[in-house]
């Protein structure tokens, strides 16, 4: 009889064991002794921990070594010929922007990445201005600059699923320019804001080297169209560009390019999104809740979670948490509140703070912001303006302590927390929308049955994480994903409404780059 050869192969190995190799290979071979499979045949390849039983042990997931895919990141790009190839202009350089160039360099097209803010490194300098003296620079800040979003909100990188591309690509290429290995088999894994930095700088330079061009400081304001076809970018004080092909892949928080658009008379559709509150417990809490122990082993993470539920037929989830972190601010212009999350590599603050937020579907959002494509960025906008005008002017934002906001009561004052501007005692369960706050405090009581512990006047809630993603979505051919009556337009990444986190933009990018290249090739 034929042996039967699983298609996975799991063992369980407890903490001081998860990087022991003589441990694992007793421990596979005592269990899959009867298929034949040895531990040379295996490799690695996904890492996680469980916890659920009371004693933490880490799960570890193998697959047979020939089924791997190999390693097929972007990396010793071939250098483009000077003259006589397509040029295509990218139009942001967050992960859609740079991946889109990777992939349209090796398929022998010029990329020119363009983006409203700086570089990496001189985009530090404005957010120590946010962080320290509220100042907003509106083409400079969390969510705009080289990298995108993501570059300061802690390289997360959960996306899985595979039906929309290779992630093994994205996440090798982030190795292959220096991410740790272990981004490849980790269950939640992310680089770190500390880290980040470099590893985009890497990818800007082999870009550059490989005759790309990238141009920072270089704020759209209008594209011209002629026949049916973009001809030319034109930018905020620079020179115009002509072009092939545009990729649209600003971001989700790039409202100034929603209104070009409908300027333009380009169309474009309303679309759901989330909206709730940054939620911060010390560490050490969540440490004892997640691992039943007093205080975290050495060799054990900071603990993190994620819960879903339920409230009068919406979602209320928990998003982008982040263990040992700190919350930022995250507004894009003057006069306007929005919090996010972030934390390095170590993940070593004695905070944990997560996004919990509640879907927002277009039947949710108040009559008086309309039904047109703009009514949910309206809606989105007036709330982050709102939290602002409670305030003194400045990124400080309105807080509550966890038990407070689920009583309806305003905190006589506030437990210590990482937002470098401050927290001030508001009422928040008044400030945010009534539907929002509802669903918010039954979620939260939902969770505070799962997690015993979880619910206790030592967090304290932050608002308003608004920016999960984009309340627009700009329309593309299922097929081509060019833009419908535009054939040369390609709507990319988070701000066209197709991708939610790095990865899953990376992944847009790659596609959207060789829809473009199959165009030019029909020019020719």
């Amino acid at each position: 009889m034929a042996k039967t050869v699983p298609e996975y192969f799991e063992i369980n190995v407890v903490p001081q064991h998860k990087d022991d190799i003589h441990v694992q290979k007793r421990l596979f071979e005592e269990k899959y002794q009867t298929t034949g499979i040895s531990f040379e045949d295996v490799s690695l390849t996904r890492r996680s921990i469980d916890a659920r039983k009371g004693k933490v042990v880490f799960v570890l997931r193998y697959q047979l070594t020939r089924d791997i895919h190999a390693d097929n990141g972007f990396k010793n790009l071939k250098k483009l010929p000077e003259d006589g190839i397509k040029k295509v202009v990218v139009v942001g350089a967050g992960p859609a922007g740079y991946f889109a160039a990777f992939q349209l360099i090796s398929l022998g097209v010029m990329p020119i990445v363009v983006d409203r803010g700086k570089d990496v490194r001189n985009r530090r300098r404005d957010l120590r201005a946010i962080m320290q003296e509220s100042i907003v620079n509106e083409d400079s800040n969390y969510c705009f600059g080289e990298g995108g979003a993501g570059t300061y909100s802690d390289g997360k990188l959960y996306t899985r699923s595979t039906k929309r591309g290779d992630v093994r690509q994205i996440l090798h290429t982030f190795c292959h320019y220096g991410a740790d290995p272990k981004i490849l088999i980790d269950s939640n894994p992310h680089i770190g804001t500390n880290k980040l930095p470099k590893i985009i700088e890497a990818m800007r330079e082999s870009i550059l080297e490989a005759g790309g061009l990238i141009l920072f400081n270089h704020r759209m304001t209008d594209f011209m169209v002629e026949k049916g076809r973009v001809k030319k970018v034109h930018f905020a004080e620079k020179p115009s560009i002509d072009c092939d092909a545009m990729i649209l892949a600003t971001g989700h928080s790039a409202r100034d390019v929603y209104n070009l658009l409908n300027k333009k008379e380009i169309e474009m559709e309303a679309k759901p999104f989330a909206l709730g509150v940054r939620v911060e417990h010390p560490q050490s809490l969540i440490d004892r809740i997640q691992y039943s122990c007093e205080s975290r082993p050495d060799d054990l993470p900071a603990s993190s979670y994620s819960v879903v539920a339920q409230i009068d037929g919406r979602g209320v989830f928990s998003f982008c948490m982040c263990p040992g972190g700190m919350i930022v601010p995250a507004a894009t212009s003057s006069g306007e509140l929005v919090v996010n999350g972030m934390s390095p590599s170590r993940r070593d603050s004695p905070f944990a703070n997560s996004g919990f937020v509640t879907s927002v579907e277009l039947d949710d959002i108040p009559k008086e912001f309309g039904r047109d494509s703009f009514c949910g960025m309206r809606f989105q906008s007036s709330v982050e303006k709102k939290l602002f005008r409670n305030g003194d002017g400045s990124q400080k934002c309105p807080a509550q302590r966890l038990n407070d906001f689920i009583q309806g009561r305003t905190s006589k004052d506030l437990p210590e927390c990482s937002y470098v501007p401050g927290i001030y005692p508001a009422p928040l369960h008044r400030l945010l929308p009534d539907f929002i706050v509802k669903r918010l405090q039954g979620g939260f009581k939902e969770v505070g049955n799962r997690l015993r512990g979880y619910l206790t006047n030592e967090a304290v809630v932050v608002g308003v994480e608004s920016r999960t993603s984009s309340p627009i979505r700009i329309p593309r051919d299922k097929e081509k994903l060019h833009h419908p009556w535009i054939s040369n337009f390609f709507p990319c990444g988070e701000g066209a409404g197709y991708a939610g986190g790095i990865v899953s933009a990376g992944i847009d990018g790659v596609n959207v780059a060789t829809a473009v290249s199959k165009i030019l090739e029909i020019d020719n």
